[in-house]
């Protein structure tokens, strides 16, 4: 047993009480974090989370989902927490997401409560304290995409030509993001994210990067997911759907609607970008390689666009020429 797993088993013991009990991982994470279900005696589960304090900071996680109950939204229950440590004892969400249980008959009732979870965070959370989504960081999530994926993974050396279309693509969507109106954004709202809860669905994890941005970052996130795709006509009438909840709500106003496709659009892209370089980067840097296959799909969602979107037309282009070619092929 290595001494980190000591150290948990030691917390569970000591300051939470739980004797008798087996630990078992449950998922992996996209970071440092680890994931273990504790069976007890009764029948009962947990999860513990295991984030190395000199990695990963445990305060922001034990904040919103605080924010997140309070809104009325299904997070996780806190039982326990040692920051020093990087160790929380949390309520059990249930082992089944939504990508594991979407299909063509489920997928309207689980959108459906997902995107009232949605309009729940973004009128009843204040993001004021929440850090900022700014240009910076835009920018700089984007920039993922050259280095690791483009770069490491493809091996692509980008002509002064290609780097110009690539800084005016991502300025383009920088200021498109920063148009929008601000609300809370989760971030990583998407179906690996959301737990198919037995009770009060969806059980919403995974949230700790939160911030304060644009209105339609997790609404891209849900409808153009990078796991799963849908039929744009869907798409386009599920966003539609949620613009009148949030002009109902107070979120939007009527005067946004001729924005509100664009921003939606644009938002999507710099997304998938951005998760395109993480991709490459867990793959290269962490060893984590499960989600490459998932590359053709992110990066297909602005090709997909380009007919509608004339900015996104050089990109999409440079996309279909040079990059998804490679993907393809290094995913055969």
């Amino acid at each position: 047993m290595s001494e980190r797993n000591t150290l948990l088993e030691n917390w569970l013991r000591t300051d939470c009480g739980l004797v008798d009990f087996t630990l078992k991982p449950a998922s992996e994470d996209a970071s440092f974090r680890r994931y273990f279900r504790i069976f007890l005696p009764d029948g009962g589960a947990r999860v513990v989370m295991d984030a190395p304090p000199e990695k990963e900071d445990c305060q922001p996680f034990v904040d919103i989902a605080g924010r997140l109950r309070r809104a009325g939204v299904h997070a996780p229950v806190v039982y326990a927490q040692d920051l020093e440590q990087g160790f929380l004892l949390l309520e059990d969400l249930g082992g089944e997401s939504y990508l594991d249980v979407l299909d063509e008959q489920s997928v309207n009732r689980l959108y459906g409560d997902a995107l009232a979870a949605l309009i729940s965070m973004q009128t009843c959370i204040d993001p004021a304290q929440l850090p900022e989504y700014d240009r910076d960081l835009l920018l700089n999530e984007m920039d993922l995409f050259p280095r690791w994926l483009l770069e490491r993974r493809l091996g692509l050396e980008l002509s002064a030509q290609e780097r110009d279309l690539l800084d005016q693509a991502f300025t383009e969507l920088a200021d498109a993001a920063l148009e929008q109106p601000r609300v809370f954004v989760h971030r990583d709202y998407h179906s690996r994210n959301l737990m198919a809860s037995r009770e009060h669905t969806p059980g919403v994890i995974d949230f700790q990067d939160a911030v304060r941005g644009p209105v339609t970052y997790d609404l891209v996130s849900l409808l153009r997911d990078c796991y799963i795709s849908w039929p744009p006509i869907q798409v386009d009438e599920w966003a539609w759907g949620y613009f009148q909840l949030c002009v109902q709500s107070g979120v939007l106003q009527e005067q946004h609607e001729s924005h509100f496709l664009r921003w939606f659009d644009l938002m999507g892209a710099q997304r998938h970008l951005k998760a395109a370089g993480i991709f490459a980067r867990l793959a290269h840097r962490d060893g984590k390689t499960g989600y490459l296959d998932d590359i053709p799909r992110t990066l297909g969602y602005i090709v997909e666009l380009a007919p509608r979107r004339e900015e996104l037309a050089p990109l999409a282009a440079f996309l279909e020429r040079r990059v998804l070619p490679l993907c393809l092929k290094a995913s055969a």
